[in-house]
């Protein structure tokens, strides 16, 4: 918990509990379902929490906007970005139905009202959002085409899409064409961990 206050210091109370409960949470529902690799479960603050924030560190969601996250598994990015905009709606959706109950029930557990969850591909989603989040689901040419029309015709500024990824993505944005700007959380987090990591951003192609 400490590695999230050190870089999000303006945390209230509430939020600092929340953090801590949804690592609690996050541990039970990892013994049941294998959510994240067994691995990592030592290091499930730096790792999947903090990684998740990372996007928070690119773009602050205004209150009142709508959040997509594609391919959630067990709630990251979603759940730790949902605790830290607590006025910022998200839906969260994943293909596989036990990684949705999870979220369900941790979201429940939090008492995170901002928070929805669905089994549905990114395809089916009919409500459009301001901003979409993922964690490394898929190659962007791959990814992109999923939930390119799942925007709002107007959007709001630095709306578009806020994906995790890490490596060399320079071939990987080629191919897919798209005019994405590249964040290094290297230059947010200190921790080794981060060397590679990046926030990819590609804008809505609507002007708003």
């Amino acid at each position: 918990m400490d590695i999230i206050t050190r870089y999000f210091p303006h945390l209230t109370d509430h939020q600092r509990a929340q953090f801590g409960q949804l690592i609690t949470e996050f541990r039970g529902w990892n013994e049941r379902l294998n959510l994240v690799a067994r691995t990592d479960v030592d290091n499930l603050a730096e790792r999947h929490v903090l990684h998740s924030l990372g996007i928070a560190k690119v773009v602050e969601f205004p209150a009142g906007s709508a959040v997509l996250d594609v391919g959630t598994g067990g709630g990251l990015p979603g759940l730790p970005l949902a605790i830290l905009f607590p006025e910022v709606k998200f839906h969260l959706i994943d293909s596989i139905g036990k990684k949705i109950r999870a979220v369900q029930e941790m979201a429940h557990t939090l008492k995170l009202t901002n928070v929805t969850a669905e089994q549905i591909r990114a395809e089916q989603v009919r409500p459009k959002f301001d901003f979409v989040v993922s964690r490394a689901v898929a190659r962007l040419a791959a990814f992109h085409p999923w939930i390119e029309n799942r925007y709002k015709p107007h959007g709001l500024p630095n709306s578009g899409l806020y994906y995790l990824k890490g490596g060399d993505l320079q071939e990987e944005i080629e191919e897919s064409g798209l005019a994405a700007q590249v964040f290094d959380l290297s230059d947010y987090f200190k921790e080794d961990f981060f060397e590679t990591k990046k926030v990819v951003f590609v804008p809505t192609n609507r002007q708003g």
